[in-house]
């Protein structure tokens, strides 16, 4: 498949967001990605189910719901009744991982699993089977417009291997520092969806942005 692009809402204009998510619906984009912080596994506190639920009766793209908190087994069918298509949980905050993806497969969603930059691929040998998505963190999670980490590129060739290796069916993500210089470089090493947050939306022409990213 050719790449995707998920456009980040956090990086979006919360005083205007019906322009934004006009913009977007009209865009060239894929997926809407929507980071969930609780201020306790990040240090920020972004938005919730509200949110989502309202963006929902508006926005006609799917959405890629990034999980960073504490307990996601308790939100599931929270967040699958607001409307997520995929839920990305993060390896670190999951203490019976196979049960989480089970209970997300079970909710009619896709399951994605989010790794820190600090946290090796080979943790995920003996689930990359069970998953739809992995998401590789290039930045460290909490806050927008951070410098892009250069070993997400180790991660991501080691991804690749790990993904052929267990015939898994799995796609990867990545997210963090995506702009003109990593995002071709990105495409190149074979990620599958790209999501841009302050990249796309403080730029002059985000649909514009957007395209650019499409047809890298």
């Amino acid at each position: 498949m050719s790449h995707l692009i998920a456009p980040s809402l956090l990086a979006a204009n919360f005083f205007d967001l019906k322009t934004d998510i006009e913009m977007f619906n009209k865009s060239e984009a894929d997926w809407l990605h929507l980071d969930i912080m609780d201020g306790v596994f990040v240090p920020n506190i972004s938005f919730g189910l509200p949110v989502i639920q309202s963006l929902k009766k508006h926005v006609t793209k799917p959405f890629d719901v990034h999980l960073m908190i504490i307990n996601p087994d308790k939100y599931i069918q929270d967040f699958k009744k607001a409307g997520a298509n995929l839920l990305n949980v993060h390896y670190e905050a999951c203490n019976h991982l196979h049960r989480t993806i089970e209970s997300i497969h079970q909710s009619e969603m896709k399951a994605g699993v989010t790794l820190n930059p600090h946290t090796p691929v080979c943790l995920l040998e003996n689930i990359i089977s069970d998953i739809d998505l992995v998401l590789l963190m290039s930045v460290n999670p909490g806050f927008g417009g951070q410098k892009f980490i250069k070993n997400t590129y180790n991660k991501i060739d080691q991804l690749k291997e790990l993904i052929l290796k267990k015939n898994s069916k799995a796609i990867i993500e990545v997210d963090g520092g995506v702009d003109t210089n990593t995002a071709p470089l990105l495409v190149r090493a074979g990620v599958d969806v790209l999501v841009a947050g302050s990249f796309v939306f403080q730029s002059k022409n985000p649909a514009e942005t957007i395209k650019w990213l499409k047809n890298l």
